[in-house]
């Protein structure tokens, strides 16, 4: 065969690569893993009883912004991360700013706080069990956010299952935050990180094993 008709050959059996596959992959895992943890939520938990008037806090809105912006830097980096050889880049910046911003406002409410007054606002009701309970609300979104990672094809294995963690446990922590009834960034500069990061060093000691490809 001729290289022009070894060209010609190649050329004719080219399909179209879609650009929107691995959103829409992400997007189906995070809607089934949220909706299995409001699910968990709900039988576990229960929605806060007076989330009717609570909605309507700016607070209410802060808290829930903090995982939120969590979850799109991390979804952004482990996209990334899934492309052998490609780095997460300013994802990493995305991903800190909301941890930063959080502790940032939780000193600055503790500074205004009294003494006798700090470690209520940091402990809160619930510090010994609010980790944990992140932790439980991100047993339906880990698997979700894995199988999409495994739609692609990360070479950083580890790191790529330290940051599908975090996706999967920000997400869970969207959906707690319909429950927790912390209203203080000084509780969520604490414990809702420590709940965050436990996924993410799980997802860290497992990508090995799970993302292998």
């Amino acid at each position: 065969m001729k290289t022009d008709e070894l060209i010609s050959l190649l050329s004719n059996q080219v399909t179209r690569v879609d650009r929107l596959a691995v959103a829409r992959r992400f997007a189906e895992a995070l809607l089934l893993g949220a909706l299995g943890s409001t699910i968990l939520m709900s039988i576990v938990f229960g929605v806060r009883h007076d989330i009717g008037s609570v909605i309507r806090t700016g607070v209410f809105w802060a808290k829930l912004a903090y995982p939120l912006a969590i979850a799109t830097g991390a979804m952004l980096a482990v996209m990334r991360l899934g492309r052998p050889g490609a780095r997460a880049g300013y994802s990493w910046a995305l991903i800190a700013l909301p941890f930063v911003a959080v502790w940032v406002a939780g000193l600055l409410v503790l500074d205004d706080a009294t003494p006798a007054g700090r470690w209520p606002l940091v402990l809160g009701e619930s510090w010994r069990t609010c980790p944990f309970n992140i932790l439980l609300l991100s047993v339906p979104t880990f698997p979700a956010v894995i199988w999409a990672v495994r739609f692609l094809a990360p070479t950083r294995l580890r790191l790529a299952g330290a940051v599908a963690g975090l996706l999967a446990s920000s997400t869970a922590t969207i959906v707690y935050c319909l429950h927790c009834p912390e209203m203080s960034p000084a509780f969520w500069s604490v414990w809702y990180a420590i709940g965050m990061l436990m996924p993410a060093a799980i997802g860290a000691w497992l990508g090995p094993r799970l993302l292998r490809w």
